[in-house]
């Protein structure tokens, strides 16, 4: 299947997700070609910082209840999306969803085996978020028990030559592979390319297509279309020379010309958290 119609001003990356396992029928948008569009599959030891955000109990057993993605930027700190926390996706605030967990090291969320499940202490939602304009779509989540050293991604800061646009990218995720609500089991990556801010103004100057803002928003894709970030990618990382740039935020579809994907820019994140260093995250 190529293409259902295309996402509203974000049902964000998250709410489709939701979709399939709560039977809310096909209102939801969406298209898309592949999961983590035009990407690859790779092992969660290639990339130990992303994880996934879990709740069985709201999105059932398969894929071990994934939802979002998430950043691990300190032993207890994992970064994500807002709206991965909206009531409208967790069915209610998130501190009454007991079983939320964080997914950590496991490469198939279908198979049940290898990494660690680390339930989640407290969660704190950027409360600057808009849902209609998209702007701070990032949110904290802490750890009851610390991920090893290893798992902690450095974040570039504002200068960082990490956001120069035409630098390579990448970004991970378990998202949609069909546009249809065929979630992948395993962890998948595309390479994409920071693209200029202008090209994003152009594509979202505001409306029904969504509100580009270059001091907390971050373009990536390609000019051209076909790789990108897809549902159930929301909150994942987007990652260049080795650091964390963005989040997997929003977007039109998946994978379109002239359409490309928007993320929450990390060196905003630090600027609103009072983190100076790369290596702030708690």
């Amino acid at each position: 299947m190529r293409r259902r119609p295309a996402r509203a001003l974000v049902l964000p990356l998250a709410l489709a997700a939701a979709v399939p396992a709560l039977s809310m029928g096909s209102s939801a948008p969406v298209a898309a070609d592949s999961v983590v569009i035009g990407g690859f599959p790779v092992e969660a030891s290639q990339s130990p910082w992303t994880v996934a955000l879990s709740s069985r109990d709201r999105f059932g057993g398969m894929r071990a209840g994934q939802f979002c993605g998430g950043a691990v930027v300190g032993p207890t700190t994992v970064l994500t999306a807002a709206h991965c926390l909206d009531e409208g996706v967790l069915g209610g605030p998130p501190e009454r969803v007991r079983d939320l967990r964080v997914i950590a090291g496991r490469t198939d969320l279908q198979t049940g085996t290898g990494g660690r499940e680390i339930a989640v202490r407290s969660t704190w939602v950027n409360p600057a978020y808009d849902g209609v304009t998209n702007a701070g779509d990032f949110a904290v989540l802490t750890l009851t028990e610390p991920l090893p050293g290893d798992s902690v991604i450095p974040m570039a800061a504002d200068g960082d030559p990490a956001y120069a646009a035409g630098g390579a990218a990448t970004v991970y995720g378990w998202g949609d592979t069909s546009g249809a609500g065929d979630y992948s089991s395993g962890l998948r990556a595309a390479r994409v390319r920071v693209l200029p801010d202008a090209l994003c103004q152009e594509a979202y100057p505001g409306g029904a297509a969504g509100t580009y803002d270059a001091t907390g928003m971050l373009c990536a894709g390609e000019v051209e279309g076909g790789r990108d970030a897809c549902q159930g990618d929301s909150g994942g990382p987007l990652v260049a020379q080795g650091r964390l740039i963005g989040l997997v935020s929003w977007g039109v579809g998946c994978g379109r010309a002239g359409s490309p994907g928007v993320y929450t820019r990390v060196s905003d994140i630090m600027r609103r958290l009072g983190w100076t260093r790369a290596s702030e995250g708690r």
